[in-house]
């Protein structure tokens, strides 16, 4: 954060140069300035270069209030929330305190040049040049509300009861209780899940993208608003008739329609990118320190792949979509799960296997919803491991030939059990694969080391690419897995 500026009257600040900008014009301008540096404009976003920030870029360039339409887990908030980064740094506002005269303060922070507020002008009318100023850190100019529970004076206004106890007039602003779209005037306002909005709220927001300004239960006063109003929905919801009404619609400049990665590269950049956002300290995933854990790049194929799995699986609502967020909490359940291997059985590194992942179910639970209409009337666990090994199948045909998979079949079905598991020793598997040497070099193909915990890791995907292959059969039993015809 730069310095703070040092001005502190009205007449300092139009010495310096300043000139009043609306709140789209600040971002318009600022943005503008990123584009000729050929700054990143939005840190952190993957896989949107090519569809989503160029719509975005146009709507802040036009001037446009916008939706952000897309599932859950598509990044919409974290767009919203970056937007603020096109912001001044620092905005001055009227310093409007009862120390300096005002009989009345009010709850919006003020343009020096254009107060809204009959307090504002007055202040403005008594102080003139001398008018102090104060200045607003951009990171405190954006403000966020969940709809459901939403109510019009939470984001509008109310009449204060308090206030009209106390003698103000109920024709008065001084009778208001501001929401807080009027306190973030000269700011951002974004509404999560617009559809879940009251119909009194949304015509309330209808009028203030309408005429820019507030009007509070019939008291004839108005404000004149500044500010952007940022929207985010799911279309399963938004498109439906009578849940957001047609007026509000058309008054939203752009609709900025997100997507879930294209590619399953990027999903896995994604999911390692916000698993290891935070400091370990702050709660983020580490894969060094004491017990580190090195994952094969299989895992993290299979990882991601059930999750494109599940996005277009017939056992899942696909209305509300699969969140990134699925990803990315299996992800950090596996490597949890080999680093407990890691720590109990003394191997460095720990190598996460397909049987780490299998207590997927206990991180993934809710995170997805079963279509119950229709006639697969599976349990979550169920529809879960039915997800799980169509993925480890895609993966596995990706790495592994079909050449002597028949003969590794042949030798299962003579009656040969492997029985492994998240809490066998990496060094275990060569002698449990003795009787089937084909598996043990079938492994080979997906990674070519001799390390023991990579080689286990090896071992595992291909007996849940036989099974999920139909080869073998499997039966779990308190942790533990047997491969079997």
């Amino acid at each position: 954060m730069t310095m703070k500026p040092t001005i502190t009257t009205l007449a300092e600040l139009r010495a310096s140069g300043w000139r009043p900008r609306s709140v789209k014009a600040e971002l318009r301008d600022n943005m503008i300035a990123a584009l000729k540096e050929g700054r990143e404009l939005f840190p952190g976003i993957v896989g949107y270069d090519d569809t989503v920030i160029p719509e975005l870029v146009n709507a802040v360039l036009a001037g446009h209030d916008l939706l952000f339409l897309g599932e859950k887990g598509q990044g919409k908030s974290r767009l919203m929330r970056q937007l603020v980064q096109f912001l001044d740094e620092w905005t001055p506002y009227l310093d409007i305190r009862p120390d300096t005269g005002a009989q009345h303060v009010p709850p919006v922070h003020e343009d020096p040049a254009h107060p809204i507020t009959s307090a504002g002008r007055e202040f403005l009318r008594l102080h003139g040049e001398d008018a102090p100023v104060a200045w607003w850190h951009r990171d405190e100019r954006y403000a966020e509300r969940l709809a459901p529970g939403t109510k019009f004076a939470d984001i509008i206004g109310e009449i204060d009861p308090a206030k009209l106890a106390r003698g103000a007039s109920m024709s008065t602003e001084e009778s208001l209780h501001f929401g807080l779209i009027p306190r973030m005037h000269r700011g951002i306002f974004a509404m999560n899940e617009l559809p879940d909005l009251d119909d009194s709220v949304q015509v309330g927001l209808f009028n203030i993208l309408e005429e820019r300004d507030v009007q509070i239960r019939g008291v004839p006063v108005r404000f004149d608003i500044d500010v952007l109003v940022v929207f985010s929905a799911n279309p399963a919801t938004y498109n439906r008739s009578g849940k957001v009404i047609p007026q509000l619609k058309d008054r939203i400049g752009t609709t900025v329609q997100t997507h879930y990665p294209r590619e399953r590269e990027l999903g896995i950049r994604i999911m390692e990118q916000e698993a290891h956002a935070a400091a370990p300290d702050k709660g983020g995933l580490d894969l060094g320190g004491e017990f580190p854990v090195v994952v094969p790049p299989f895992m993290l194929e299979v990882c991601e792949q059930i999750s494109i799995e599940a996005r277009r699986s017939k056992y899942v609502d696909q209305q509300s979509g699969v969140s990134a967020r699925f990803s990315i909490a299996n992800y950090r359940t596996m490597v949890a799960s080999a680093r407990r291997r890691g720590i109990a059985l003394g191997e460095k590194p720990a190598v996460p296997r397909i049987s780490d992942l299998s207590h997927f179910h206990a991180s993934a639970a809710g995170k997805l919803e079963l279509d119950l209409m229709g006639s697969h009337q599976l349990t979550e666990k169920q529809a879960l491991d039915a997800i799980s090994a169509q993925a480890i199948k895609v993966v596995f045909e990706e790495y592994v030939t079909s050449h002597g998979i028949a003969e590794i079949a042949e030798v299962f079905a003579k009656g040969v059990k492997i029985e492994v598991g998240d809490m066998v020793p990496s060094r275990k598997y060569e002698e449990l694969l003795r009787r089937v040497p084909q598996a043990w070099d079938k492994a080979f193909e997906v990674n070519a080391t001799q390390d023991p915990a990579v080689r286990a890791s090896c071992v595992e995907f291909v007996l849940a690419g036989l099974y999920a292959m139909d080869k073998i059969s499997r039966a779990t039993r308190h942790g533990r897995v047997v491969y079997e015809v």
